[in-house]
């Protein structure tokens, strides 16, 4: 009789893949590849000409993005940090 580890009992149960590592996420991917490098190499006047207004566009977007971090508004951060509001230590 063949003693194996207990280890070796142990059947690996395979992790699901990612979307992206699908092969239709895979040829989706090689697509949007070939498209950004043909949209680049054929229209680079159209694609520069327009990113000044996206950069303008992604002002708002980043500020909305990155102010989450905070928790909210911009009231009453001095009690929220231990000091009060004469700027005292508790």
């Amino acid at each position: 009789m063949n003693k194996e580890e207990p280890s070796m009992m142990i059947e690996h149960q395979s992790r699901p893949r990612g979307w992206f590592r699908s092969p239709v996420g895979l040829v989706l991917l090689g697509f949007l590849a070939v498209a950004a490098f043909f949209l680049l190499t054929e229209h680079t006047a159209h694609v520069f000409g327009a990113l000044p207004y996206l950069l303008v566009l992604l002002c708002p977007l980043l500020h909305w993005i990155l102010h989450g971090r905070h928790g909210g508004g911009h009231t009453g951060h001095g009690g929220r940090h231990g000091h009060d509001p004469e700027g005292r230590a508790r």
